[in-house]
């Protein structure tokens, strides 16, 4: 058999074995296309015809909700006034967003303002950002909510948690970090867990007010020098 005839010889075995494959596999293989354009469709149409359009909404949503907040108006903030919605009626609709996620925060805070700490723990703990400076303020109010409860572990936990998630913030992370010391010391007569603490404050923040204030404490726990 000459070259050419065993190269023609194997071209048709390739020839027939791609039939052989295409006849076995065509129908999953189109399946598979189909799924994999229909999911990519999907999540496009998705994404620009309902979640952007629904981000847009709530951000507009929130306009006068949060106007009220800056007012002091927490009622209405909260609530609505029967024409604008408020944080409430913008997490029902709009969870998914952005603005539905903040307004959880704004809840949270408006619900321990009223004195309701049950819901303002219920609010503040759905909220999450990747702002840490907002993450801990919102453990901050958080542990503020579970005190009001007399939940006494979570809301120290909750102040710890407010005073090490942003250790960079020298303006508020001692003011937080003070709060969990005060509260092991004064509420929880946990006095270890109060000098650990106040000592913390004073080698991380020596210069802040905070870090003075803790001299005081730390003598009525008879500690006289830090080192």
């Amino acid at each position: 058999m000459s070259d050419k005839t065993q190269e023609s010889t194997r071209d048709q075995q390739v020839v027939d074995k791609a039939k052989d494959f295409w006849s076995k596999y065509s129908r999953p293989l189109m399946v598979a296309s189909t799924v994999i354009i229909l999911g990519a469709a999907g999540y496009f149409g998705y994404k620009y015809l309902v979640q952007e359009p629904n981000e847009k909404k709530s951000v507009e949503a929130m306009f006068k909700a949060e106007d009220y907040y800056r007012m002091d108006s927490l009622n209405l903030a909260l609530n609505g006034d029967g024409v604008n919605s408020g944080f409430l009626k913008v997490i029902d609709k709009y969870g998914g967003t952005k603005a539905g996620n903040l307004a959880h925060f704004y809840a949270g805070d408006i619900y321990l303002k009223l004195g309701d700490y049950s819901n303002a723990v219920k609010h503040l703990e759905d909220f999450g950002t990747s702002s840490k400076m907002i993450q801990a303020r919102a453990y901050k109010l958080t542990a503020d909510a579970y005190a009001g409860l007399n939940k006494n572990e979570d809301a120290l936990k909750s102040y710890k948690k407010a005073a090490y998630h942003f250790e960079e913030d020298n303006v508020n992370s001692p003011d937080y970090l003070f709060l969990a010391a005060y509260y092991a010391q004064k509420v929880m007569n946990n006095n270890k867990e109060a000098i650990d603490l106040f000592k913390d404050l004073k080698q991380k923040y020596p210069q802040s007010q905070q870090g003075f204030e803790a001299d005081k404490y730390l003598a009525q726990l008879g500690v006289y020098t830090v080192k």
